[in-house]
């Protein structure tokens, strides 16, 4: 495992209000409105076209944007992401280039950015100096799909140390005594997959989703962030006043799949983007 010859800043990590991420978490909250964290995949079709995707949804109205690194076995994702993965990998696409996507990005947006990615890329950079680049590079946060919290202590004090949040996964089938060591291991906001089995879009969302949702809250004051399924606007109107937020990435990922140009994929993402948050404001 590499690691940085630059020294680590010694100061504590931040409140929770003091990331991008905790400060657009405290707004969404003070206006009673339901947030979006939306997600692409990087490199889909090519990194330049991210670039544009992702300043679209900004403007849009996404609250937080997940940039998905690409993986060339991404066992947790459906399909769509599947095929977006092969896509931004025979573009080029890797964990150094969405980090410098990040960094050029950041010269255009204060837009909240996380990192999503498994393990194992991460694991090869090596943690300080993955923790130290995607720091320069503006980035607010990481969500490692397959790192669970139990192994994590190195990887979580990497990224505190640089101000990054921590997210991680819960599940309907997570167990109250292993909810609260994911939700001491997180920061940011918790994510809460709605159901079972690989993302993807679905018709309507688990009916015992409220329950699960109320289990949650009772765990830990984190902002709740739902994922997995979601793709319609009915889909955020019945989560308002139950979570935080929604997460959409395969309904996104397919507008791109299916555009005939980067400029189409923008604007189709926009649209779709600015449908979900109308959805979310709704009373």
């Amino acid at each position: 495992m590499s690691q940085s010859s630059q020294p680590v800043p010694s100061s504590p990590p931040p409140g929770p209000a003091e990331t991008r991420i905790g400060r657009r978490f405290a707004e969404l909250r003070r206006a009673n409105e339901l947030g979006l964290v939306a997600y692409v995949t990087a490199g889909d079709p090519s990194l330049a076209a991210t670039r544009e995707i992702v300043l679209a949804a900004a403007a849009a109205g996404a609250d937080v944007i997940e940039l998905g690194v690409p993986f060339s076995d991404p066992i947790a994702d459906g399909p769509v992401i599947q095929r977006a993965s092969e896509r931004a990998l025979r573009a080029g696409a890797s964990l150094a280039s969405t980090l410098a996507l990040i960094a050029d990005l950041r010269r255009s947006t204060e837009v909240p950015l996380v990192v999503f990615s498994y393990f194992n890329p991460i694991l090869q950079m090596g943690l300080e100096d993955f923790a130290r680049r995607a720091a320069q590079a503006g980035a607010d946060g990481v969500l490692a799909t397959d790192l669970t919290p139990e192994e994590a202590a190195e990887y979580r004090s990497a990224l505190r140390a640089r101000h990054l949040d921590t997210i991680f996964l819960a599940a309907p089938t997570t167990p109250d005594d292993r909810l609260a060591r994911i939700t001491g291991a997180s920061t940011g906001f918790l994510y809460l997959i709605s159901r079972t089995g690989v993302t993807g879009q679905r018709d309507r969302l688990p009916d015992d989703l409220g329950a699960l949702a109320s289990r949650v809250r009772r765990a830990t004051p984190l902002p709740l962030a739902v994922g997995f399924g979601l793709s319609q606007p009915e889909h955020l109107r019945a989560l308002v006043g139950r979570v935080d937020a929604a997460v959409v990435g395969s309904a996104l990922v397919r507008e791109i799949e299916q555009a005939s140009s980067p400029a189409e994929a923008a604007r189709a993402v926009a649209a779709r983007v600015r449908s979900l948050k109308d959805a979310g404001r709704e009373r």
